[in-house]
């Protein structure tokens, strides 16, 4: 259960700087992407959700057309853990 222990805000602060393309929200970190159009968009959370499924950690979704809102946060710890940060690394990677 280590790595879902809630991160302090120095833990943060240095996990934030390996997803630099990601924003802090509070209890929570969030990025958006534009992509081609909404079958691209759906094409991507599919993408995402089997990371999501694989590894038991869901993100809050947004979709509107071609634009793909992912927000992570550790529900169930009520604030950021390492599961959210390894979860933006992989998806970054797709």
């Amino acid at each position: 259960m280590a790595r879902r222990k809630l991160l302090t805000e120095a833990e943060i602060a240095a996990r934030i700087a390996e997803v630099p393309k990601w924003t802090r929200l509070g209890s929570a970190i969030a990025r958006s992407w534009e992509l081609e159009d909404f079958a691209e968009a759906l094409a991507f959370i599919n993408k995402v959700g089997a990371l999501a499924e694989g590894m038991n950690h869901h993100p809050d979704i947004g979709n509107s057309w071609n634009k793909v809102t992912l927000t992570l946060t550790t529900h169930d710890r009520g604030g950021l853990t390492d599961f959210d940060f390894d979860l933006a690394k992989k998806i970054d990677a797709l």
